[in-house]
């Protein structure tokens, strides 16, 4: 059975309280002149909407039931209620465990259940990763009852998709992929799946959003729906009004682990590309560049001498990588790949995982605020490592206040104390990280960092740029250097 952070997938939300007015202490009273006569109902015309019928009839065929089996630790499943396994809840009961509490039992079978869609009569099924992970079976049910046994071609994790085999002894039932490109907000879209394991159920709804970012990994831009999406809905298709597929339902956003109209769907124009590379190869290859990446906000971009907060600030670059062996170093924001414009880390995230390893791109680059192009050949990306957008969380604002002391283990300087309510410790800086750069020098020791803050401070700049290293990640930020 996939291990719970493969399982369907939750997003934790705090408390939600939603405020509701209510007139029912205060009548409305039509003036007199506009009062109906007594007993007279008036007739509200009834709102237009879609009807789904014809459609769901069409479609629906082609919607399957996915139920895996593995095993898990016994302290993953321990105590929890078999209704409730294969859902969010089995990791919040996990999450609840006392260390230990379960150590030298056996493990045991588990058992959970997802949704799925045919996309060729031969019978390649798109779902989820997460719904399938590293299940010791996999089996799909038809439309039509019958249970079929799967073979996984091949997973994605970091778009979460999989591609199931079926044999059906003869031509299936199949949905196509519409361009998820043209979705408007407000668009009006059908979600098929399985919830709680009921069986085949649709819900309707419209395009709440696009583009959404929600941490699940480095190539995020979800489609966000108000279409009841709930446990079990995982990797069913999200259809526009036409029958075509144009995302596949993922995460919802809930305190809770039921639907309060908020869910997720992967968007077709990725799944396509992804579907077709594990079809014919059972894997995703995607050119590495080598490098961490963050946002550029106004205040970073005045402390690396940047006009304009556009671009992605390379955080750090990996030893030997594509990057590294090409020139780019920490510092450089990245303004475009080619003629792609890059705006923020998910733009260059998607532009590099285009172009299969061994293939060239050119970075346009600003440096110490200058443009300049470097041309990358990207490698392949090592199995363990993924891109990630460093950083962010980190770049809070703040006062100065820092103790240093040499790196025993090699160079920079390390924070040894951080001044509570000063501008480190509220820039979010800890004891124990290293700093590597400061403004435009490479760090060897603290006396590095300390002549960097008086040339930045002689030249009248507010902030100061400094790389910092924690827990192997590595990023900028900016710290201020006038007590506010």
């Amino acid at each position: 059975m996939p291990t719970p952070n493969r399982r369907i997938r939750t997003l934790a939300a705090g408390a939600l309280a939603l405020a509701l007015g209510t007139t029912a202490l205060t009548p409305f009273v039509l003036p007199a002149d506009a009062q109906t006569a007594t007993g007279t109902a008036i007739a509200l015309p009834r709102p237009a909407g879609p009807d789904f019928a014809d459609l769901a009839a069409r479609v629906g065929p082609a919607v399957v039931r996915v139920t895996v089996t593995g095993h898990a630790e016994a302290q993953q499943v321990a105590d929890l209620p078999p209704e409730l396994r294969g859902t969010p809840f089995e990791r919040f009961f996990q999450q609840q465990q006392r260390p230990g509490a379960n150590q030298g039992a056996k493990p045991r079978r588990t058992m959970g259940q997802g949704s799925g869609f045919i996309i060729d009569r031969a019978g390649y099924v798109v779902t989820n990763n997460h719904v399938v992970g590293e299940a010791d079976t996999v089996k799909v049910e038809l439309a039509d009852g019958r249970e079929l046994p799967a073979k996984v071609v091949g997973t994605d994790p970091k778009t979460d998709i999989a591609l199931l085999k079926i044999d059906a002894g003869g031509d299936l039932p199949t949905v196509k992929f519409g361009d998820s490109d043209h979705l408007r907000v407000g668009e009006w879209v059908l979600a098929m799946g399985n919830p709680f394991g009921l069986g085949g159920t649709a819900t309707s709804g419209i395009v709440s959003a696009r583009g959404r970012q929600i941490g699940a990994g480095p190539y995020d831009d979800f489609i966000q729906t108000d279409a009841s999406i709930n446990p079990g809905n995982s990797g069913g298709p999200l259809f526009n009004t036409a029958g075509e597929v144009v995302g596949v339902n993922t995460a919802i956003f809930s305190p809770s682990g039921g639907n309060i109209g908020i869910g997720f769907a992967v968007p077709s124009a990725l799944v396509q590309g992804v579907v077709a590379q594990l079809q014919q190869n059972g894997r995703v290859e995607r050119g590495w560049l080598g490098v961490s990446m963050q946002k550029l906000d106004n205040e970073l971009a005045g402390a690396l001498s940047i006009k304009d907060a556009k671009g992605t600030l390379i955080g750090g670059v990996e030893k030997d990588g594509p990057a590294a062996k090409a020139g780019v170093q920490p510092g450089d924001v990245v303004t475009a790949v080619g003629d792609r414009p890059v705006a923020q880390p998910r733009d260059l995230a998607e532009a590099v995982a285009a172009v299969k390893p061994g293939g060239s791109v050119t970075l346009h680059l600003l440096r110490d605020g200058k443009p300049i192009e470097q041309k990358v050949t990207l490698g392949q990306a090592p199995d363990t490592r993924e891109a990630r957008a460093t950083g962010e969380e980190r770049q809070a604002q703040g006062n100065l206040g820092l103790a240093l002391a040499p790196n025993r283990g090699g160079e920079g300087a390390v924070i040894a104390e951080v001044r509570p309510d000063s501008a480190a410790a509220n820039q979010g800086l800890q004891t124990g990280d290293v700093i590597l750069r400061a403004g435009d020098r490479t760090v060897k020791g603290p006396r590095d960092v300390v002549e960097a803050v008086g040339a930045a401070r002689k030249d009248g700049k507010a902030a100061i740029a400094l790389q910092v290293e924690r827990d192997g990640g590595r990023a900028f930020l900016a710290l201020p250097l006038k007590a506010s």
